[in-house]
This record gives structure tokens, sequence and C-alpha cells, in this order.
């Protein structure tokens, strides 16, 4: 029934700059490049936090098994640019195919994957189904649901059970996803926690850190990463506030979704704010105020030279983004109220005092005045992240666990 709206779909998604019009095909199942020989093990990782995370998984398995090549899909623009330059040697990328099953069957016609690995939440029924019926193994790891998913798929549970009792071995995040799931028919359920605790931090380019350093100088800095629309006016109410208290403020916002910047520039700049693109000048200049980061792959440049960010996705019922990455490298982490897609990590950083929670801009401003004053509240803080990063790990070592002897039986 979807089938005859596709084109149109794609001409919209492609004049938001979000499909990439040179791989349309693989959309449609059609492949972007000739299948190696051997075993392939697919990936689906819907957009850049779930690459990120499944990074490490990639190259362990491609370290303990020689012969097999990883086919990672995924469904954005920027994921596609992470995976491109991220990627080891034996992995490469594919956009995943719209969830049609003529384009599932093109899909898994030319593939022939071995196994199959799902990450989080992304379920999409002709694909899950398609591969079931091939007899080719599943895998979801670093599952996650809300708890509002966690009841909507309760009530839908005639349309989860058949899908989750496909899945070999499910790996959750934590123990009430592990409960529903497994109450929706899935037969091997283990509580794994989060890969995102085990990832390694965003990449730093030397080079351009040392120039966004130099660029900087000595003023101080306060960075919001990985912004969602509704949160940007309230990051430069706090901009002003924080301004009143200390003297040449730079803030830094990075879109989560960077084709949002020129538009986020015109609205700062309505404000009175004197606002920079990354994406029209290497560095902010100094009288600059807020600094628009409009590019992908530098979110881990921008948390190395910020000593305070404020973790996106979480001052609207979003739920969160990853709040290990800024821990990792040295930032005091501030969030919103909404992070439930991260509700463990945040425990965690909270009980440590490694994170605290802001709901309005005169919050914001409060915590961030506090931080960069007092360097040994700032110190104090770092420390206790990393007490509570300490305390979550081992995500990695159970996934791969449980997915290696699937890998194992079909090499036999």
């Amino acid at each position: 029934m979807l089938r005859p709206a596709v084109p149109l779909l794609l001409n919209m998604r492609g004049q938001q700059g979000k499909e990439d019009p040179n791989r349309r095909g693989e959309r449609l199942g059609f492949a972007g490049r000739p299948r190696p020989d051997g075993q392939v093990v697919w990936i689906h990782a819907a957009s850049v936090g779930e690459t990120n995370a499944i990074l490490p998984l990639i190259e362990n398995i491609l370290g303990a098994n020689e012969n097999v090549h990883i086919l990672l899909t995924t469904g954005t623009k920027t994921s596609a640019e992470i995976a491109s330059r991220r990627l080891p040697p034996r992995a490469f990328h594919q956009y995943v195919p719209l969830d049609i099953p003529q384009y599932v069957k093109r899909f898994l016609d030319h593939w022939r994957p071995s196994l199959a690995i799902f990450t989080e939440s992304d379920i999409w029924p002709n694909l899950i189904l398609g591969t079931s019926e091939r007899r080719i193994p599943l895998v979801l790891v670093n599952a996650r649901m809300s708890p509002r998913s966690i009841r909507r798929w309760r009530k839908y549970a005639g349309i989860g059970r058949p899908l989750f009792s496909r899945f070999a071995a499910v790996l959750a995040q934590n123990a009430q996803i592990a409960r529903a799931i497994k109450w929706l028919g899935a037969p091997n359920v283990i509580t794994a926690g989060n890969l995102k605790i085990d990832s390694p931090p965003p990449p730093v380019d030397a080079d351009t850190l040392a120039a966004l350093k130099k660029a900087v100088g000595e003023r101080p800095l306060f960075l919001a990463a990985s912004t969602h629309p509704g949160e940007d006016t309230v990051i430069a109410a706090a901009h002003s506030l924080i301004r009143q208290e200390v003297d040449g403020l730079l803030t830094i916002i990075v879109p989560r979704h960077p084709e949002r910047g020129s538009g986020l520039a015109a609205t700062l700049g309505g404000l009175g704010l004197r606002t920079q693109l990354r994406t029209r000048s290497s560095g902010p200049d100094r009288d600059t105020e807020i600094y628009v980061a409009d590019t992908i792959g530098e979110l881990g440049t921008f948390y190395s030279i910020s000593p305070v960010a404020l973790v996106g996705g979480s001052l609207v019922e979003h739920g969160g983004q990853n709040p290990i990455e800024a821990v990792r490298l040295g930032s005091c982490v501030l969030t919103g109220p909404f992070v439930h897609n991260f509700r463990d990590a945040y425990s965690a950083l909270f009980r440590e005092g490694g994170a605290v929670e802001v709901h309005s801009s005169d919050d914001i401003a409060r915590q961030v005045t506090m931080l960069l004053e007092d360097q040994q509240a700032a110190k104090r803080m770092r420390e206790g992240a990393g007490v509570a990063l300490e305390s979550l790990g081992g995500a990695l070592t159970k996934t791969l666990g449980a997915i290696q002897p699937l890998l194992e039986k079909q090499q036999a």
C-alpha cells in the first residue's frame, strides 16, 4: 500500500537534506556494491548515536572472526558520513532499505547475511520477518524502551509478539526493559547494560582542536550539545544571563541535526545575539557570542574544549542524548529532566554527583556560572562522573558472549 508514496517520500526527504540522491537505490533494496566472499554479518543501527555505540562491537566481531565481513546499515546521512570515516577494514555501509517487502527481498537476496543484529529500538516488521523466514538468526542488542514505549507495546502485544519472538537473543539495557521484552515473547533475554557506556569517546582531530583553542583563547566557554528544536531559545536566554556574571562568555551550540544550523543562526541573530556558523568560519571571532557548530563528526572536539556542557534532547520530551561522551572528554554535565533514553547512566551520575539536572534558563545560568568560577566544584563533579562510569561497564563483553556462539554455529 505504501509503495506508490515512496518516490514522494524520498523526494521530500531529499529536499530537506536527509537523503543522499546518489545512493537512493539502496533505500529501494538495490545494492551499492558487490557482496564480498565469505560470511556477512548484517548490523542495523538507526543513526549517529547507535552507530557510535556499535563500532566497538564491529571491531571485536571482526577481530575474532577473520573470514567475516560486516554490513552496517543506517537510515541517515549523518550516520553514513560517520561510518565512512570510522568503519574498520572488512566493514562497509549501506542505507537500510525502506520496510516494504519487495525492497527487503531485494536487499536480502543480494547480501545473504549469516547473522542479523538490530540495535536499540529500531524495529522494522518486514525486515525482521523477512530475515527470520530465511532462517537467519536475529539478535537485538542494546535494546531500549521508554516507559511510554513499553505501555504501547503491551497495548499492541498482538503485533509485538510475532516480532520479538523471532530474536534468538536480546541484550537489554536494564532489567525493566528485559522484563518487557520477555513478556513480548523473546525466548532468550539478557540484561547486559548499555553499550554506549563501553564505547570510546567521539574522535578528536588534533589540528582542529588546536585551531579552536587558539580562536577561543582565554574566553570562558559553555557548550550546548546535540540540541533539539525548543531547546535553543532556552540556551540563548541562559547565555544572556550568564554574560551578566561572566565577562566574554562564548556559547557553542551543536544542533543534533546540522541542517538546522542556518535557521538556528537566523533565530538567534533575531534575538540580538552575535551568531556565527561553523560552516562559514573556521573559528569564532572575538566578538561572537554564540557559535553554531553545524558540522558532522566534530562533537568530540567541542567537548574537549568545553569545561561545562548541557547535553541536549533533555529540555524537551525527546529523552536525552548520550552523556557518557561528555564525561569521557572532561566536560561537567548538565541535563534537563527528560532523560529516559539514558536513565541508568544518569541515575549513576546523579548518585555520584557527576551530573546536575536543570529545568530553566535560570537554572542553567546558575550552574554554568558556578562551575566556571569554582574549579574545585567542577573537579569534584568530574571525579564523581568517573566513579559512576566505572560502575556501569561490561555490556560489550556480555553482548559479544551472546553473539559469538550464534556466529560460530553458522560457520559450522
